[in-house]
């Protein structure tokens, strides 16, 4: 039986990733799909791949009005939501010493502005008993290099996913959050000419994150899905203000 039969499910970051592996899953699983990100080209690339259940609206979470838009469409087609998905982020480095006030501003208005934001406006559209996830990371417990601001973000989203669930528990609305070690999206694999300078910066990084992963490898972007699959089902009918690893083990062992 399709896990999503029949519901309405929103997705920031849609058009590439984990966002887009979850998308895929959700239209399998029955669901119609909203997917939002910057890119109108991945947008359309991704409406392609994903056939007649998925509308894409453009937009950039960190700007009210293009969240506006996106619930605007959810409305005017009739539906509310029953999954929510909080998932788009970016990454930026930076050491202590070298951070800047637009280093700080682009990861919070994507991070952190754009993961309340994304759910506040939300509200009015929301099922009660509706699920929503945010997507934080391993490092929201680990002291990583060069991503602080990141790092730290990423542990108040975990934080907001505690909050929220006691909030909206009047509503039977749960909110969890999943926290995806190194997974091969190209959002990570942008990063490796950034932190491994160097001709052969790909390969130098991806191996570095494997020496440190137990599981020896990085993850899919459909292995993070399948978690996020778990927690908009009913399959998590009973987990509210958890937070789910998907990280190879590296924060666990």
């Amino acid at each position: 039986m399709a896990l999503l039969k029949d519901k309405t499910a929103v997705i920031t970051g849609g058009s590439t990733g984990i966002g887009l592996a979850t998308a895929k899953r959700f239209v399998e699983e029955g669901a119609h799909v909203f997917i939002t990100g910057r890119r109108q080209a991945e947008l359309d690339a991704a409406a392609e791949q994903l056939g007649d259940r998925v509308t894409v609206v453009q937009g950039d979470v960190a700007k009210a009005e293009d969240l506006d838009r996106l619930y605007e469409a959810v409305a005017a087609s009739g539906r509310r939501i029953d999954v929510l998905f909080a998932n788009a982020a970016v990454i930026d480095v930076a050491r202590i010493g070298d951070i800047t006030q637009q280093h700080l501003d682009y990861q919070l208005g994507v991070d952190f502005n754009g993961v309340v934001f994304t759910v506040q406006k939300a509200l009015p559209l929301l099922n009660d008993g509706a699920s929503v996830i945010l997507n934080s990371s391993n490092t929201n417990a680990k002291g990583s290099d060069g991503i602080g601001i990141y790092a730290a973000i990423k542990a108040a989203v975990r934080s907001l996913a505690r909050t929220w669930a006691s909030e909206l528990q009047d509503r039977g609305i749960r909110v969890n959050a999943v926290s995806p070690g190194a997974t091969d999206t190209p959002g990570l694999n942008n990063l490796a000419s950034v932190v491994v300078p160097g001709p052969n910066a790909a390969a130098e990084f991806e191996q570095s994150q494997r020496d440190v992963i137990p599981m020896g490898r990085r993850g899919t972007p459909d292995e993070v899905a399948g978690a996020v699959l778990f927690l908009a089902s009913d399959l998590s009918s009973y987990t509210t203000g958890a937070d789910i690893p998907v990280d190879g083990g590296i924060n666990q062992i």
